[in-house]
């Protein structure tokens, strides 16, 4: 595992222990050797990782529509920033130069971009780890939603089991790194090339 795609926020969020948990985590992918890809913005959380890694002498790979330059006020301090045409490009160019998943707290495209990424380990389309990093609980509501889908029957509980869940930064770059699909399992199909 080379890089590691972070969703999170373009606002800082309610509390000042979510920055500083962007900060613990940006410190720990360098520590890890990982280069971060993001969307590219230079404010709220997504900012504050970004700084932190290139502070910290590590990689950041942003990726960000034309629309949203201004508006997520495109980050020109990174190892490198792609300005592609739309969203649809955005999310494609961040997971391919990805080899995991993280969502910390942010709001819905945050959740859309963590959505999509799950949806498409469900289905095969990829064998990537997927992480929750669960700052003061943020992702509680979540999982119970999750579990209650599958109480439900419309989804497997292994599904949800793909999820690597931790609080602590390092702890979840580990679960990423020691991360394998389940064999049986459709969503451990051999990874299809140029699917994502």
């Amino acid at each position: 595992m080379k890089s590691v795609c972070v969703y999170c926020g373009s606002s800082m969020g309610a509390k000042p222990l979510y920055a500083q948990a962007a900060r613990a985590f940006g410190r720990a992918l360098v520590q890890a050797d990982l280069a971060l890809v993001y969307g590219g913005g230079k404010v709220g959380l997504m900012g504050v990782i970004a700084d932190t890694v290139m502070a910290e002498g590590g990689r950041a790979i942003g990726v960000i529509p034309e629309l949203l330059v201004n508006k997520e006020v495109g980050h020109n301090g990174l190892t490198e920033l792609h300005v592609v045409p739309d969203m649809h490009q955005r999310k494609k160019m961040m997971a391919e130069l990805s080899d995991a998943f993280v969502a910390m707290p942010g709001g819905a495209g945050t959740l859309e971009e963590l959505f999509e990424v799950f949806t498409w380990a469900q289905l095969g389309y990829h064998g990537k780890a997927i992480g929750l990093l669960n700052v003061d609980h943020f992702y509680e509501p979540l999982i119970q939603v999750l579990r209650h889908t599958v109480d439900e029957g419309f989804m497997r509980e292994t599904y949800v089991d793909m999820l690597q869940i931790d609080a602590d930064p390092l702890a979840l770059i580990g679960k990423l790194q020691s991360y394998q699909p389940r064999a049986g399992d459709k969503w451990a199909l051999p990874v299809q090339s140029n699917a994502i």
